[in-house]
């Protein structure tokens, strides 16, 4: 089982250039099975870009997140603790083996799901 990530498109090519190797988020998905991750990147760009797996999952307090992360977040830490207002935590995903689609596809036609508000659940077996 995969999860598809809607993620804002500079944010998202930063994933796959190997400047952004940590995807924050404010909370994360149970499934503890969850070993990849489809990027969709948001509007305007509106397509599914590629995969990447993960590597891990860290959840602290901001200041520590932000100090283990900082190197490879691919955003500015004004941006960080603006998105993390009014949270104690956060979370960040490593990403590790990024997957580049030659050609993006369509969330509804290639996956047939609208997009996620933070994530969605997605399984490849019929």
């Amino acid at each position: 089982m995969k999860v598809v990530l809607s993620i804002k498109p500079e944010f998202a090519f930063k994933i796959f250039d190997g400047t952004k190797k940590f995807e924050f988020r404010k909370s994360i998905f149970k499934n503890e099975n969850i070993q990849s991750v489809i990027v969709y990147a948001s509007s305007p760009v509106q397509r599914v870009i590629g995969e990447f797996e993960i590597d891990g999952v860290l959840n602290y307090d901001l200041p520590t997140l932000w100090d283990l992360t900082q190197e490879f977040s691919g955003i500015s830490e004004e941006f960080y603790y603006e998105y993390f207002a009014n949270k104690e935590q956060g979370f960040a995903i490593k990403i590790k083996n990024t997957k580049k689609y030659s050609t993006p596809k369509c969330l509804k036609t290639d996956f047939n799901l609208s997009p996620p508000q933070s994530f969605a659940y997605w399984s490849d077996k019929k």
